[in-house]
């Protein structure tokens, strides 16, 4: 804990939001950046300093800024593909090129990245990725604009180090994320089915928002690491969720060549429609990436210990049924 305050950029987000609420249960003075129209309900209720702006008004950030020693990135589009990709290169890429550039005149103590598990490579299969794996697959412009980020960051000259989160679950997930929407659809009973041989990197949100803070204490400048707990399968992200809910599990599995050609159509549809449709060949690649990850490096230069995810994503289960029950109660 430091006198001088520290930035969150991106509070309102669902890490930003646990990032946030762990600095103030330390101690910190923290100061957030939040556009005037960002839901800010996962920190309203903590005293934070409030600044408002995006990442685009030099003069909001820069004010913000001003006398920090730490800040902590957590801005993102997360859009898997967009027919015109020009909106995930100006925020991902452009719109941190300008912050960096503040930044460097701000001569901070660190600067705490959040990326995504995305920009780690897949591997051989026979030992599970590490930070320098030579990264080897086409994820799309969202991974592309993510890649440019990163080396962005790491290339910049600050004392800046990337974490490369993986899907975050737990309590909190107020928008909520797109892989937080599925668990809780799953805890509701409204998850017929799940798709067979896919599965991510998962962590709970708690333990990620921890390894940022670790990272500000004990990363190394230029650096990425690998923040995440374990590789579920669907199936079993799915049931654990629905346990939780007190409801069936999915029942039917379907098998990923399903998977791949809806991805086609969905592509082919946006192209003939001319807009943009979640379901596309590029998402389907997103989904589809497998590989399992080594967090090693976090655990021996951060001291960082994960918990449980598969925890997490029961506690993200019941917060969905919790949250449609309040709903429900005052509607």
């Amino acid at each position: 804990m430091s006198a001088a305050p520290v930035l969150v950029m991106g509070a309102s987000g669902f890490l930003g939001s646990h990032v946030t609420r762990q600095l103030v249960a330390r101690g910190d003075r923290v100061r957030v950046l939040l556009r005037a129209t960002s839901p800010t309900r996962g920190i309203d209720d903590l005293d934070v300093e409030r600044h408002y702006g995006d990442i685009f008004d030099e003069d909001a950030v820069r004010t913000a800024m001003a006398g920090c020693e730490v800040v902590y990135y957590c801005v993102v589009d997360t859009r898997a593909w967009l027919r015109d990709p020009a909106p995930l290169f100006r925020t991902n890429v452009e719109g941190l090129r300008g912050v960096l550039r503040l930044a460097a005149q701000a001569r901070l103590r660190r600067f705490v990245f959040t990326s995504t598990i995305g920009t780690i490579a897949l591997g051989d299969g026979r030992a599970p990725a590490t930070e320098d794996t030579p990264f080897d697959w086409d994820g799309g412009d969202y991974i592309r604009s993510r890649r440019a980020a990163e080396d962005l960051v790491l290339g910049h000259g600050l004392p800046a180090v990337a974490l490369c989160v993986a899907n975050t679950y737990g309590t909190g997930d107020w928008q909520p994320t797109p892989h937080g929407s599925l668990v809780a659809l799953a805890a509701l009973g409204r998850m017929p089915v799940y798709f067979r041989g896919v599965g991510s990197e998962v962590v709970d949100v708690e333990d990620a928002a921890r390894a940022l803070l670790l990272a500000a204490e004990h990363g190394r400048p230029g650096e990425r690491y690998i923040v995440s707990e374990r590789f579920l399968s669907q199936r079993e992200i799915y049931r654990l969720a629905a346990a939780a809910g007190g409801v069936p599990p999915p029942r039917f599995g379907i098998p990923q060549f399903a998977l791949v050609a809806a991805g086609r159509a969905g592509s082919l549809a946006a192209r003939l429609l001319r807009r943009d449709i979640v379901l596309n060949a590029t998402a389907v690649r997103l989904l589809r990436r497998t590989a399992p990850l080594d967090h090693g490096k976090a655990e021996r230069e951060l001291g960082w210990r994960p918990g449980s995810a598969a925890a997490a994503i029961e506690r993200a289960a019941r917060f969905a049924v919790e949250r449609r029950r309040d709903r429900v109660l005052h509607s």
